[in-house]
C-alpha cells in the first residue's frame, strides 16, 4: 500500500507540474499580445472613425468634403462660360446682333402693322430724333426704356456723332436701335441726288466705323426728304420714315411748366395702333417719358421692337 501511494504521489506532483508550465507559456507569450492587441485596435478605429462622423459633420474626412467643392465649382464654371461668352459677343456687338423675328411691317401712313393675324397689333414705336447729345439725357431714357422692357430707335445726326462718338457707343451699348437723321440735319427734298447721298451714306459710313454696324433705318429731317431722299435711303437698304404721331416735344421750352402733361395730351390725342410716336432726345422728353409710357400701357399698347420690322415699306 506504501508503495502504491507513492507512486500515485509522484504522478499528481508530475501532473501539476506539467499544467503549471502550459498556463505560465501561454500567458506570457510576448508573440501572442503582440498579435492579439493590433488586431483588437485595428477592428475598433473604424468604428470610433465612423460614430464620430455620423455625430458631426466636422468630422467628415477632408477628401469626401473636398471633392464635392471641387466639383460644384467646377460645374458652375463649366456651366456659365458659355454664357459669358455670349454676353460678351451680344455686348461687343450691340443689341442689333439679336436675331429678332420680323413680325410688322410699315404702311404707307409709316405706322406698324401685323404680317399676320393673331400678332398683337396694339402697338407703338418709340422714337428719339435729333441725337446724340448728352449722356445724361440718354442714360435717362434708357432707364425709363429698361423699365418698361421697351426698345427705341434713336435718329442720329452724323455732326453730332463726330463731335460725341462715345455717346453713339452709350446708346449701342445700353441697347438702343441707332437710325439715320442725315449728316447736317438740313432739308433733302430740294437738295441734288450727289448731296443728299453724301448725307445719308456719310452716316452710314460713321456710325458702322464706330459702332460696327450700319443703320437699317432712315428719317429725313423735318419730315421731308422728296423722291431723292427715299430713293438713296433705298439704295441703302434703308427703311425710310417719317412719323404717325408727333409728340411736339420740340415746341417746348426749358422755362415752359406743365410739360410732360403737355406731351402726354399731345401723343394720347392721336393715338392709334401701330402708331410711331416722333420724339426727341431733350431732358423733358426724358423726364416725362415714365409717366408717358405707364400713361401708354394703362390703355392697352406695348412697344414694338425696331428688329421685329421689315425693311421695305407695304
Amino acid at each position: 500500500m506504501k508503495k502504491v501511494g507513492k507512486a500515485t504521489s509522484v504522478l499528481l506532483l508530475s501532473a501539476l507540474l506539467l499544467a503549471a508550465c502550459s498556463n505560465g507559456g501561454t500567458s506570457g507569450s510576448p508573440a501572442a499580445e503582440a498579435t492579439a492587441q493590433p488586431t483588437a485596435a485595428a477592428t475598433q478605429a473604424p468604428t470610433e472613425t465612423s460614430a464620430q462622423a455620423s455625430a458631426s459633420p466636422a468630422a467628415s474626412p477632408a477628401p469626401e468634403t473636398a471633392p464635392a467643392r471641387t466639383s460644384g465649382t467646377e460645374g458652375s464654371a463649366a456651366a456659365s462660360a458659355p454664357q459669358a461668352t455670349e454676353g460678351g459677343e451680344a455686348a461687343a456687338g450691340g443689341e442689333a446682333a439679336a436675331e429678332v423675328p420680323l413680325l410688322y411691317h410699315m404702311n404707307k401712313n409709316y405706322d406698324i402693322v401685323p404680317n399676320e393675324e393673331g400678332t398683337e397689333k396694339k402697338v407703338i414705336l418709340l422714337t428719339f430724333d435729333d441725337g446724340p447729345k448728352d449722356a445724361a439725357t440718354i442714360n435717362s431714357l434708357m432707364d425709363t426704356l429698361d423699365k418698361h422692357q421697351a426698345k427705341a430707335i434713336f435718329f442720329v445726326n452724323g455732326y453730332r456723332v463726330k463731335e460725341h462718338p462715345e455717346l453713339l457707343k452709350l446708346i449701342r451699348d445700353r441697347g438702343g436701335i441707332i437710325g439715320n437723321h442725315s449728316w447736317d440735319h438740313i432739308v433733302l427734298k430740294d437738295k441734288s441726288y450727289t448731296e443728299v447721298k453724301k448725307q445719308i451714306e456719310d452716316v452710314q459710313n460713321i456710325v458702322k466705323e464706330i459702332t460696327g454696324s450700319a443703320p437699317q433705318f432712315f428719317r429725313p429731317p423735318h419730315g421731308a426728304g422728296g423722291d431723292v431722299g427715299k430713293k438713296v435711303a433705298a439704295e441703302n437698304n434703308l427703311l425710310y420714315m417719317t412719323w404717325s404721331v408727333g409728340s411736339l416735344d420740340w415746341e417746348m421750352k426749358e422755362q415752359d411748366s406743365g410739360k410732360t402733361a403737355k406731351l402726354v395730351t399731345n401723343v394720347t390725342g392721336q393715338l392709334h395702333s401701330g402708331s410711331n410716336i416722333l420724339m426727341h432726345e431733350l431732358s423733358w422728353t426724358a423726364e416725362a417719358l415714365d409717366t408717358l409710357l405707364t400713361t401708354l400701357e394703362g390703355k392697352g399698347y406695348s412697344f414694338v421692337d425696331p428688329r421685329s420690322i421689315e425693311l421695305k415699306m407695304r
